[in-house]
């Protein structure tokens, strides 16, 4: 069942985030970061870092097009609230569309998370200040969001050509802006990693669940 290999996936992907979690605190950990903050992969995170370099332009490029998912995230709440308001009833809402907002609060909550318990800092500091880099919190967003732009214009929209359009536009914008983050010089190279296992193991928990409901609307289980 498809439903079910997806669940599997997700589950499989935040158990791989858990494990590359432990993985960033205690391998090769050491005390290489700004003020002396201790640093996974090292190593590697200081090699990458130097042969790539600082480029604050980029940094603030990617933080402006993070508006881009944010945007998205309001128009399919947006698309809720119209749905609440002309039926009157939570119960006639989407259920895809219920359990988005149900969705969005947990990658909300994932960041939240990581932003009061720091794993590793930023390679740099940032107008002054020491702040948390794992995850990368504009990776999780962008990845987390984008999918769900696809996977909601592929349910809702007929058209092959817009469909294809909204396809090609999610996966090369969320390419810059992966990219874009990890070459920009503000996070460490497995702080971008991180952000991938999570948001993916979390949309793919969203899909299984989307999946599941179509399956018991279709049986007609209510």
């Amino acid at each position: 069942m498809k439903a079910k290999r997806i669940l599997l996936s997700g589950v499989g992907l935040l158990t791989a985030f858990v494990l590359w979690t432990f993985m960033i605190i205690n391998v090769d950990a050491q005390n290489v970061g700004q003020q002396g903050t201790t640093v996974g992969f090292a190593t590697f995170n200081t090699w990458f870092h130097n042969a790539s370099g600082v480029h604050m332009w980029l940094y603030t490029v990617t933080d402006w097009l993070g508006l881009i998912p944010i945007a998205v995230c309001m128009c399919f709440g947006i698309l809720g609230a119209a749905q609440l308001i002309s039926r009157r009833s939570l119960l006639k809402v989407d259920c895809d569309i219920i359990l988005l907002g149900v969705y969005y609060l947990l990658v909300i909550s994932g960041y939240l998370i990581f932003e009061m318990i720091p794993i590793n800092y930023r390679p740099i500091l940032i107008d002054g200040f020491l702040e948390a880099s794992y995850p990368s919190s504009t990776t999780l967003l962008v990845l987390s969001v984008m999918p769900t732009l696809i996977l909601q214009i592929r349910r809702r929209c007929q058209s092959k050509a817009v469909r294809i359009i909204v396809y090609a536009f999610a996966v090369s914008f969320s390419a810059f802006m992966v990219i874009g983050r990890l070459i920009s010089g503000v996070h460490w190279a497995m702080d971008i990693i991180g952000s991938v296992l999570l948001s993916f193991g979390l949309f793919e928990l969203y899909h299984a669940a989307v999946l599941f409901t179509d399956k018991r609307k279709d049986n007609g289980i209510q």
